[in-house]
């Protein structure tokens, strides 16, 4: 169907979940802290990973482990320390790693400050910089390429799936530029990997704001079958966002006419 096809459900079993749409570059979903998610964005190639918002240091470093792969840097999406708060032990226990972060946002830990556009790589994974402001000043939000495969964006507390998130040191406007403006121009297909598990929360909301988009409800149901089988609702896609994320479509006549 339309919606399990946008939306890829991974189990939760006793090891992280590895999805990823062919050999030469994978996403590792770690499970962190009450909600949040971590991952490990790898290249099979170099057998090297990449650690995004590894709030619990310990558990994605032995996950790494787990995958066979060692972990060369830090992706860190914004400031706060359900996010930023693993990256001097991740330091610790490996020295010489880079951590890269928005150049708003001290980031705890930072070595190599990011802005908007400015381009990284994991061995033959091209990583794009998004500067998304809205949760945080700083947010950053990373696009991951690698040829022949269906690209991922890492997007923290910006985007979540069905949602975004809460408006601390910016502007609704910054909010809904990067939604819209930024994150809403990459490939429809593009996996999202969001910050927190707020699926079923988020979607509630959504279906009682648009009470005629039958998308949305089977969404929700899937969402809530998903939680009960303790399985992932990550990653989703940015056509999903579109169908079923009332802030990607906050512009639209229809959701004005809902909340005018």
């Amino acid at each position: 169907t339309r919606i399990a096809g946008a939306l890829l459900a991974v189990g939760v079993g006793s090891r992280p979940w590895v999805v990823g749409s062919g050999p030469a570059m994978r996403v590792v979903v770690v499970p962190v802290l009450a909600d949040n998610y971590a991952y490990l964005l790898v290249d099979e190639a170099s057998g090297t990973a990449l650690a995004v918002d590894p709030a619990e240091a310990a558990k994605v470093c032995a996950s790494a482990q787990e995958e066979g792969v060692r972990i060369i840097g830090v992706l860190t999406t914004h400031h706060h320390w359900d996010h930023a708060g693993g990256n001097n032990e991740m330091v610790s226990k490996l020295p010489g790693i880079k951590v890269y972060g928005g150049r708003l946002d001290n980031v705890q830990a930072c070595t190599d400050p990011l802005d908007h556009n400015d381009e990284i790589s994991l061995g033959s994974i091209k990583i794009q910089a998004l500067h998304t402001p809205g949760h945080t000043k700083g947010s950053i939000s990373y696009f991951c390429t690698e040829q022949g495969q269906v690209g991922s964006v890492f997007t923290g507390d910006t985007l979540f799936v069905g949602g975004c998130g809460r408006v601390f040191e910016c502007t609704p406007a910054d909010l809904y530029n990067s939604l819209v403006n930024v994150l809403g121009q990459l490939p429809e297909q593009t996996q999202v990997y969001v910050g927190h598990e707020y699926t079923v929360k988020n979607l509630e909301f959504a279906a009682g704001v648009e009470q005629e988009n039958e998308t949305l409800k089977k969404m929700l149901q899937w969402s809530k079958d998903q939680n009960m089988q303790r399985k992932f609702t990550v990653p989703s896609t940015m056509q999903n966002e579109f169908l079923i994320n009332p802030f990607m479509r906050s512009a639209s006549a229809e959701l004005r006419s809902i909340c005018p």
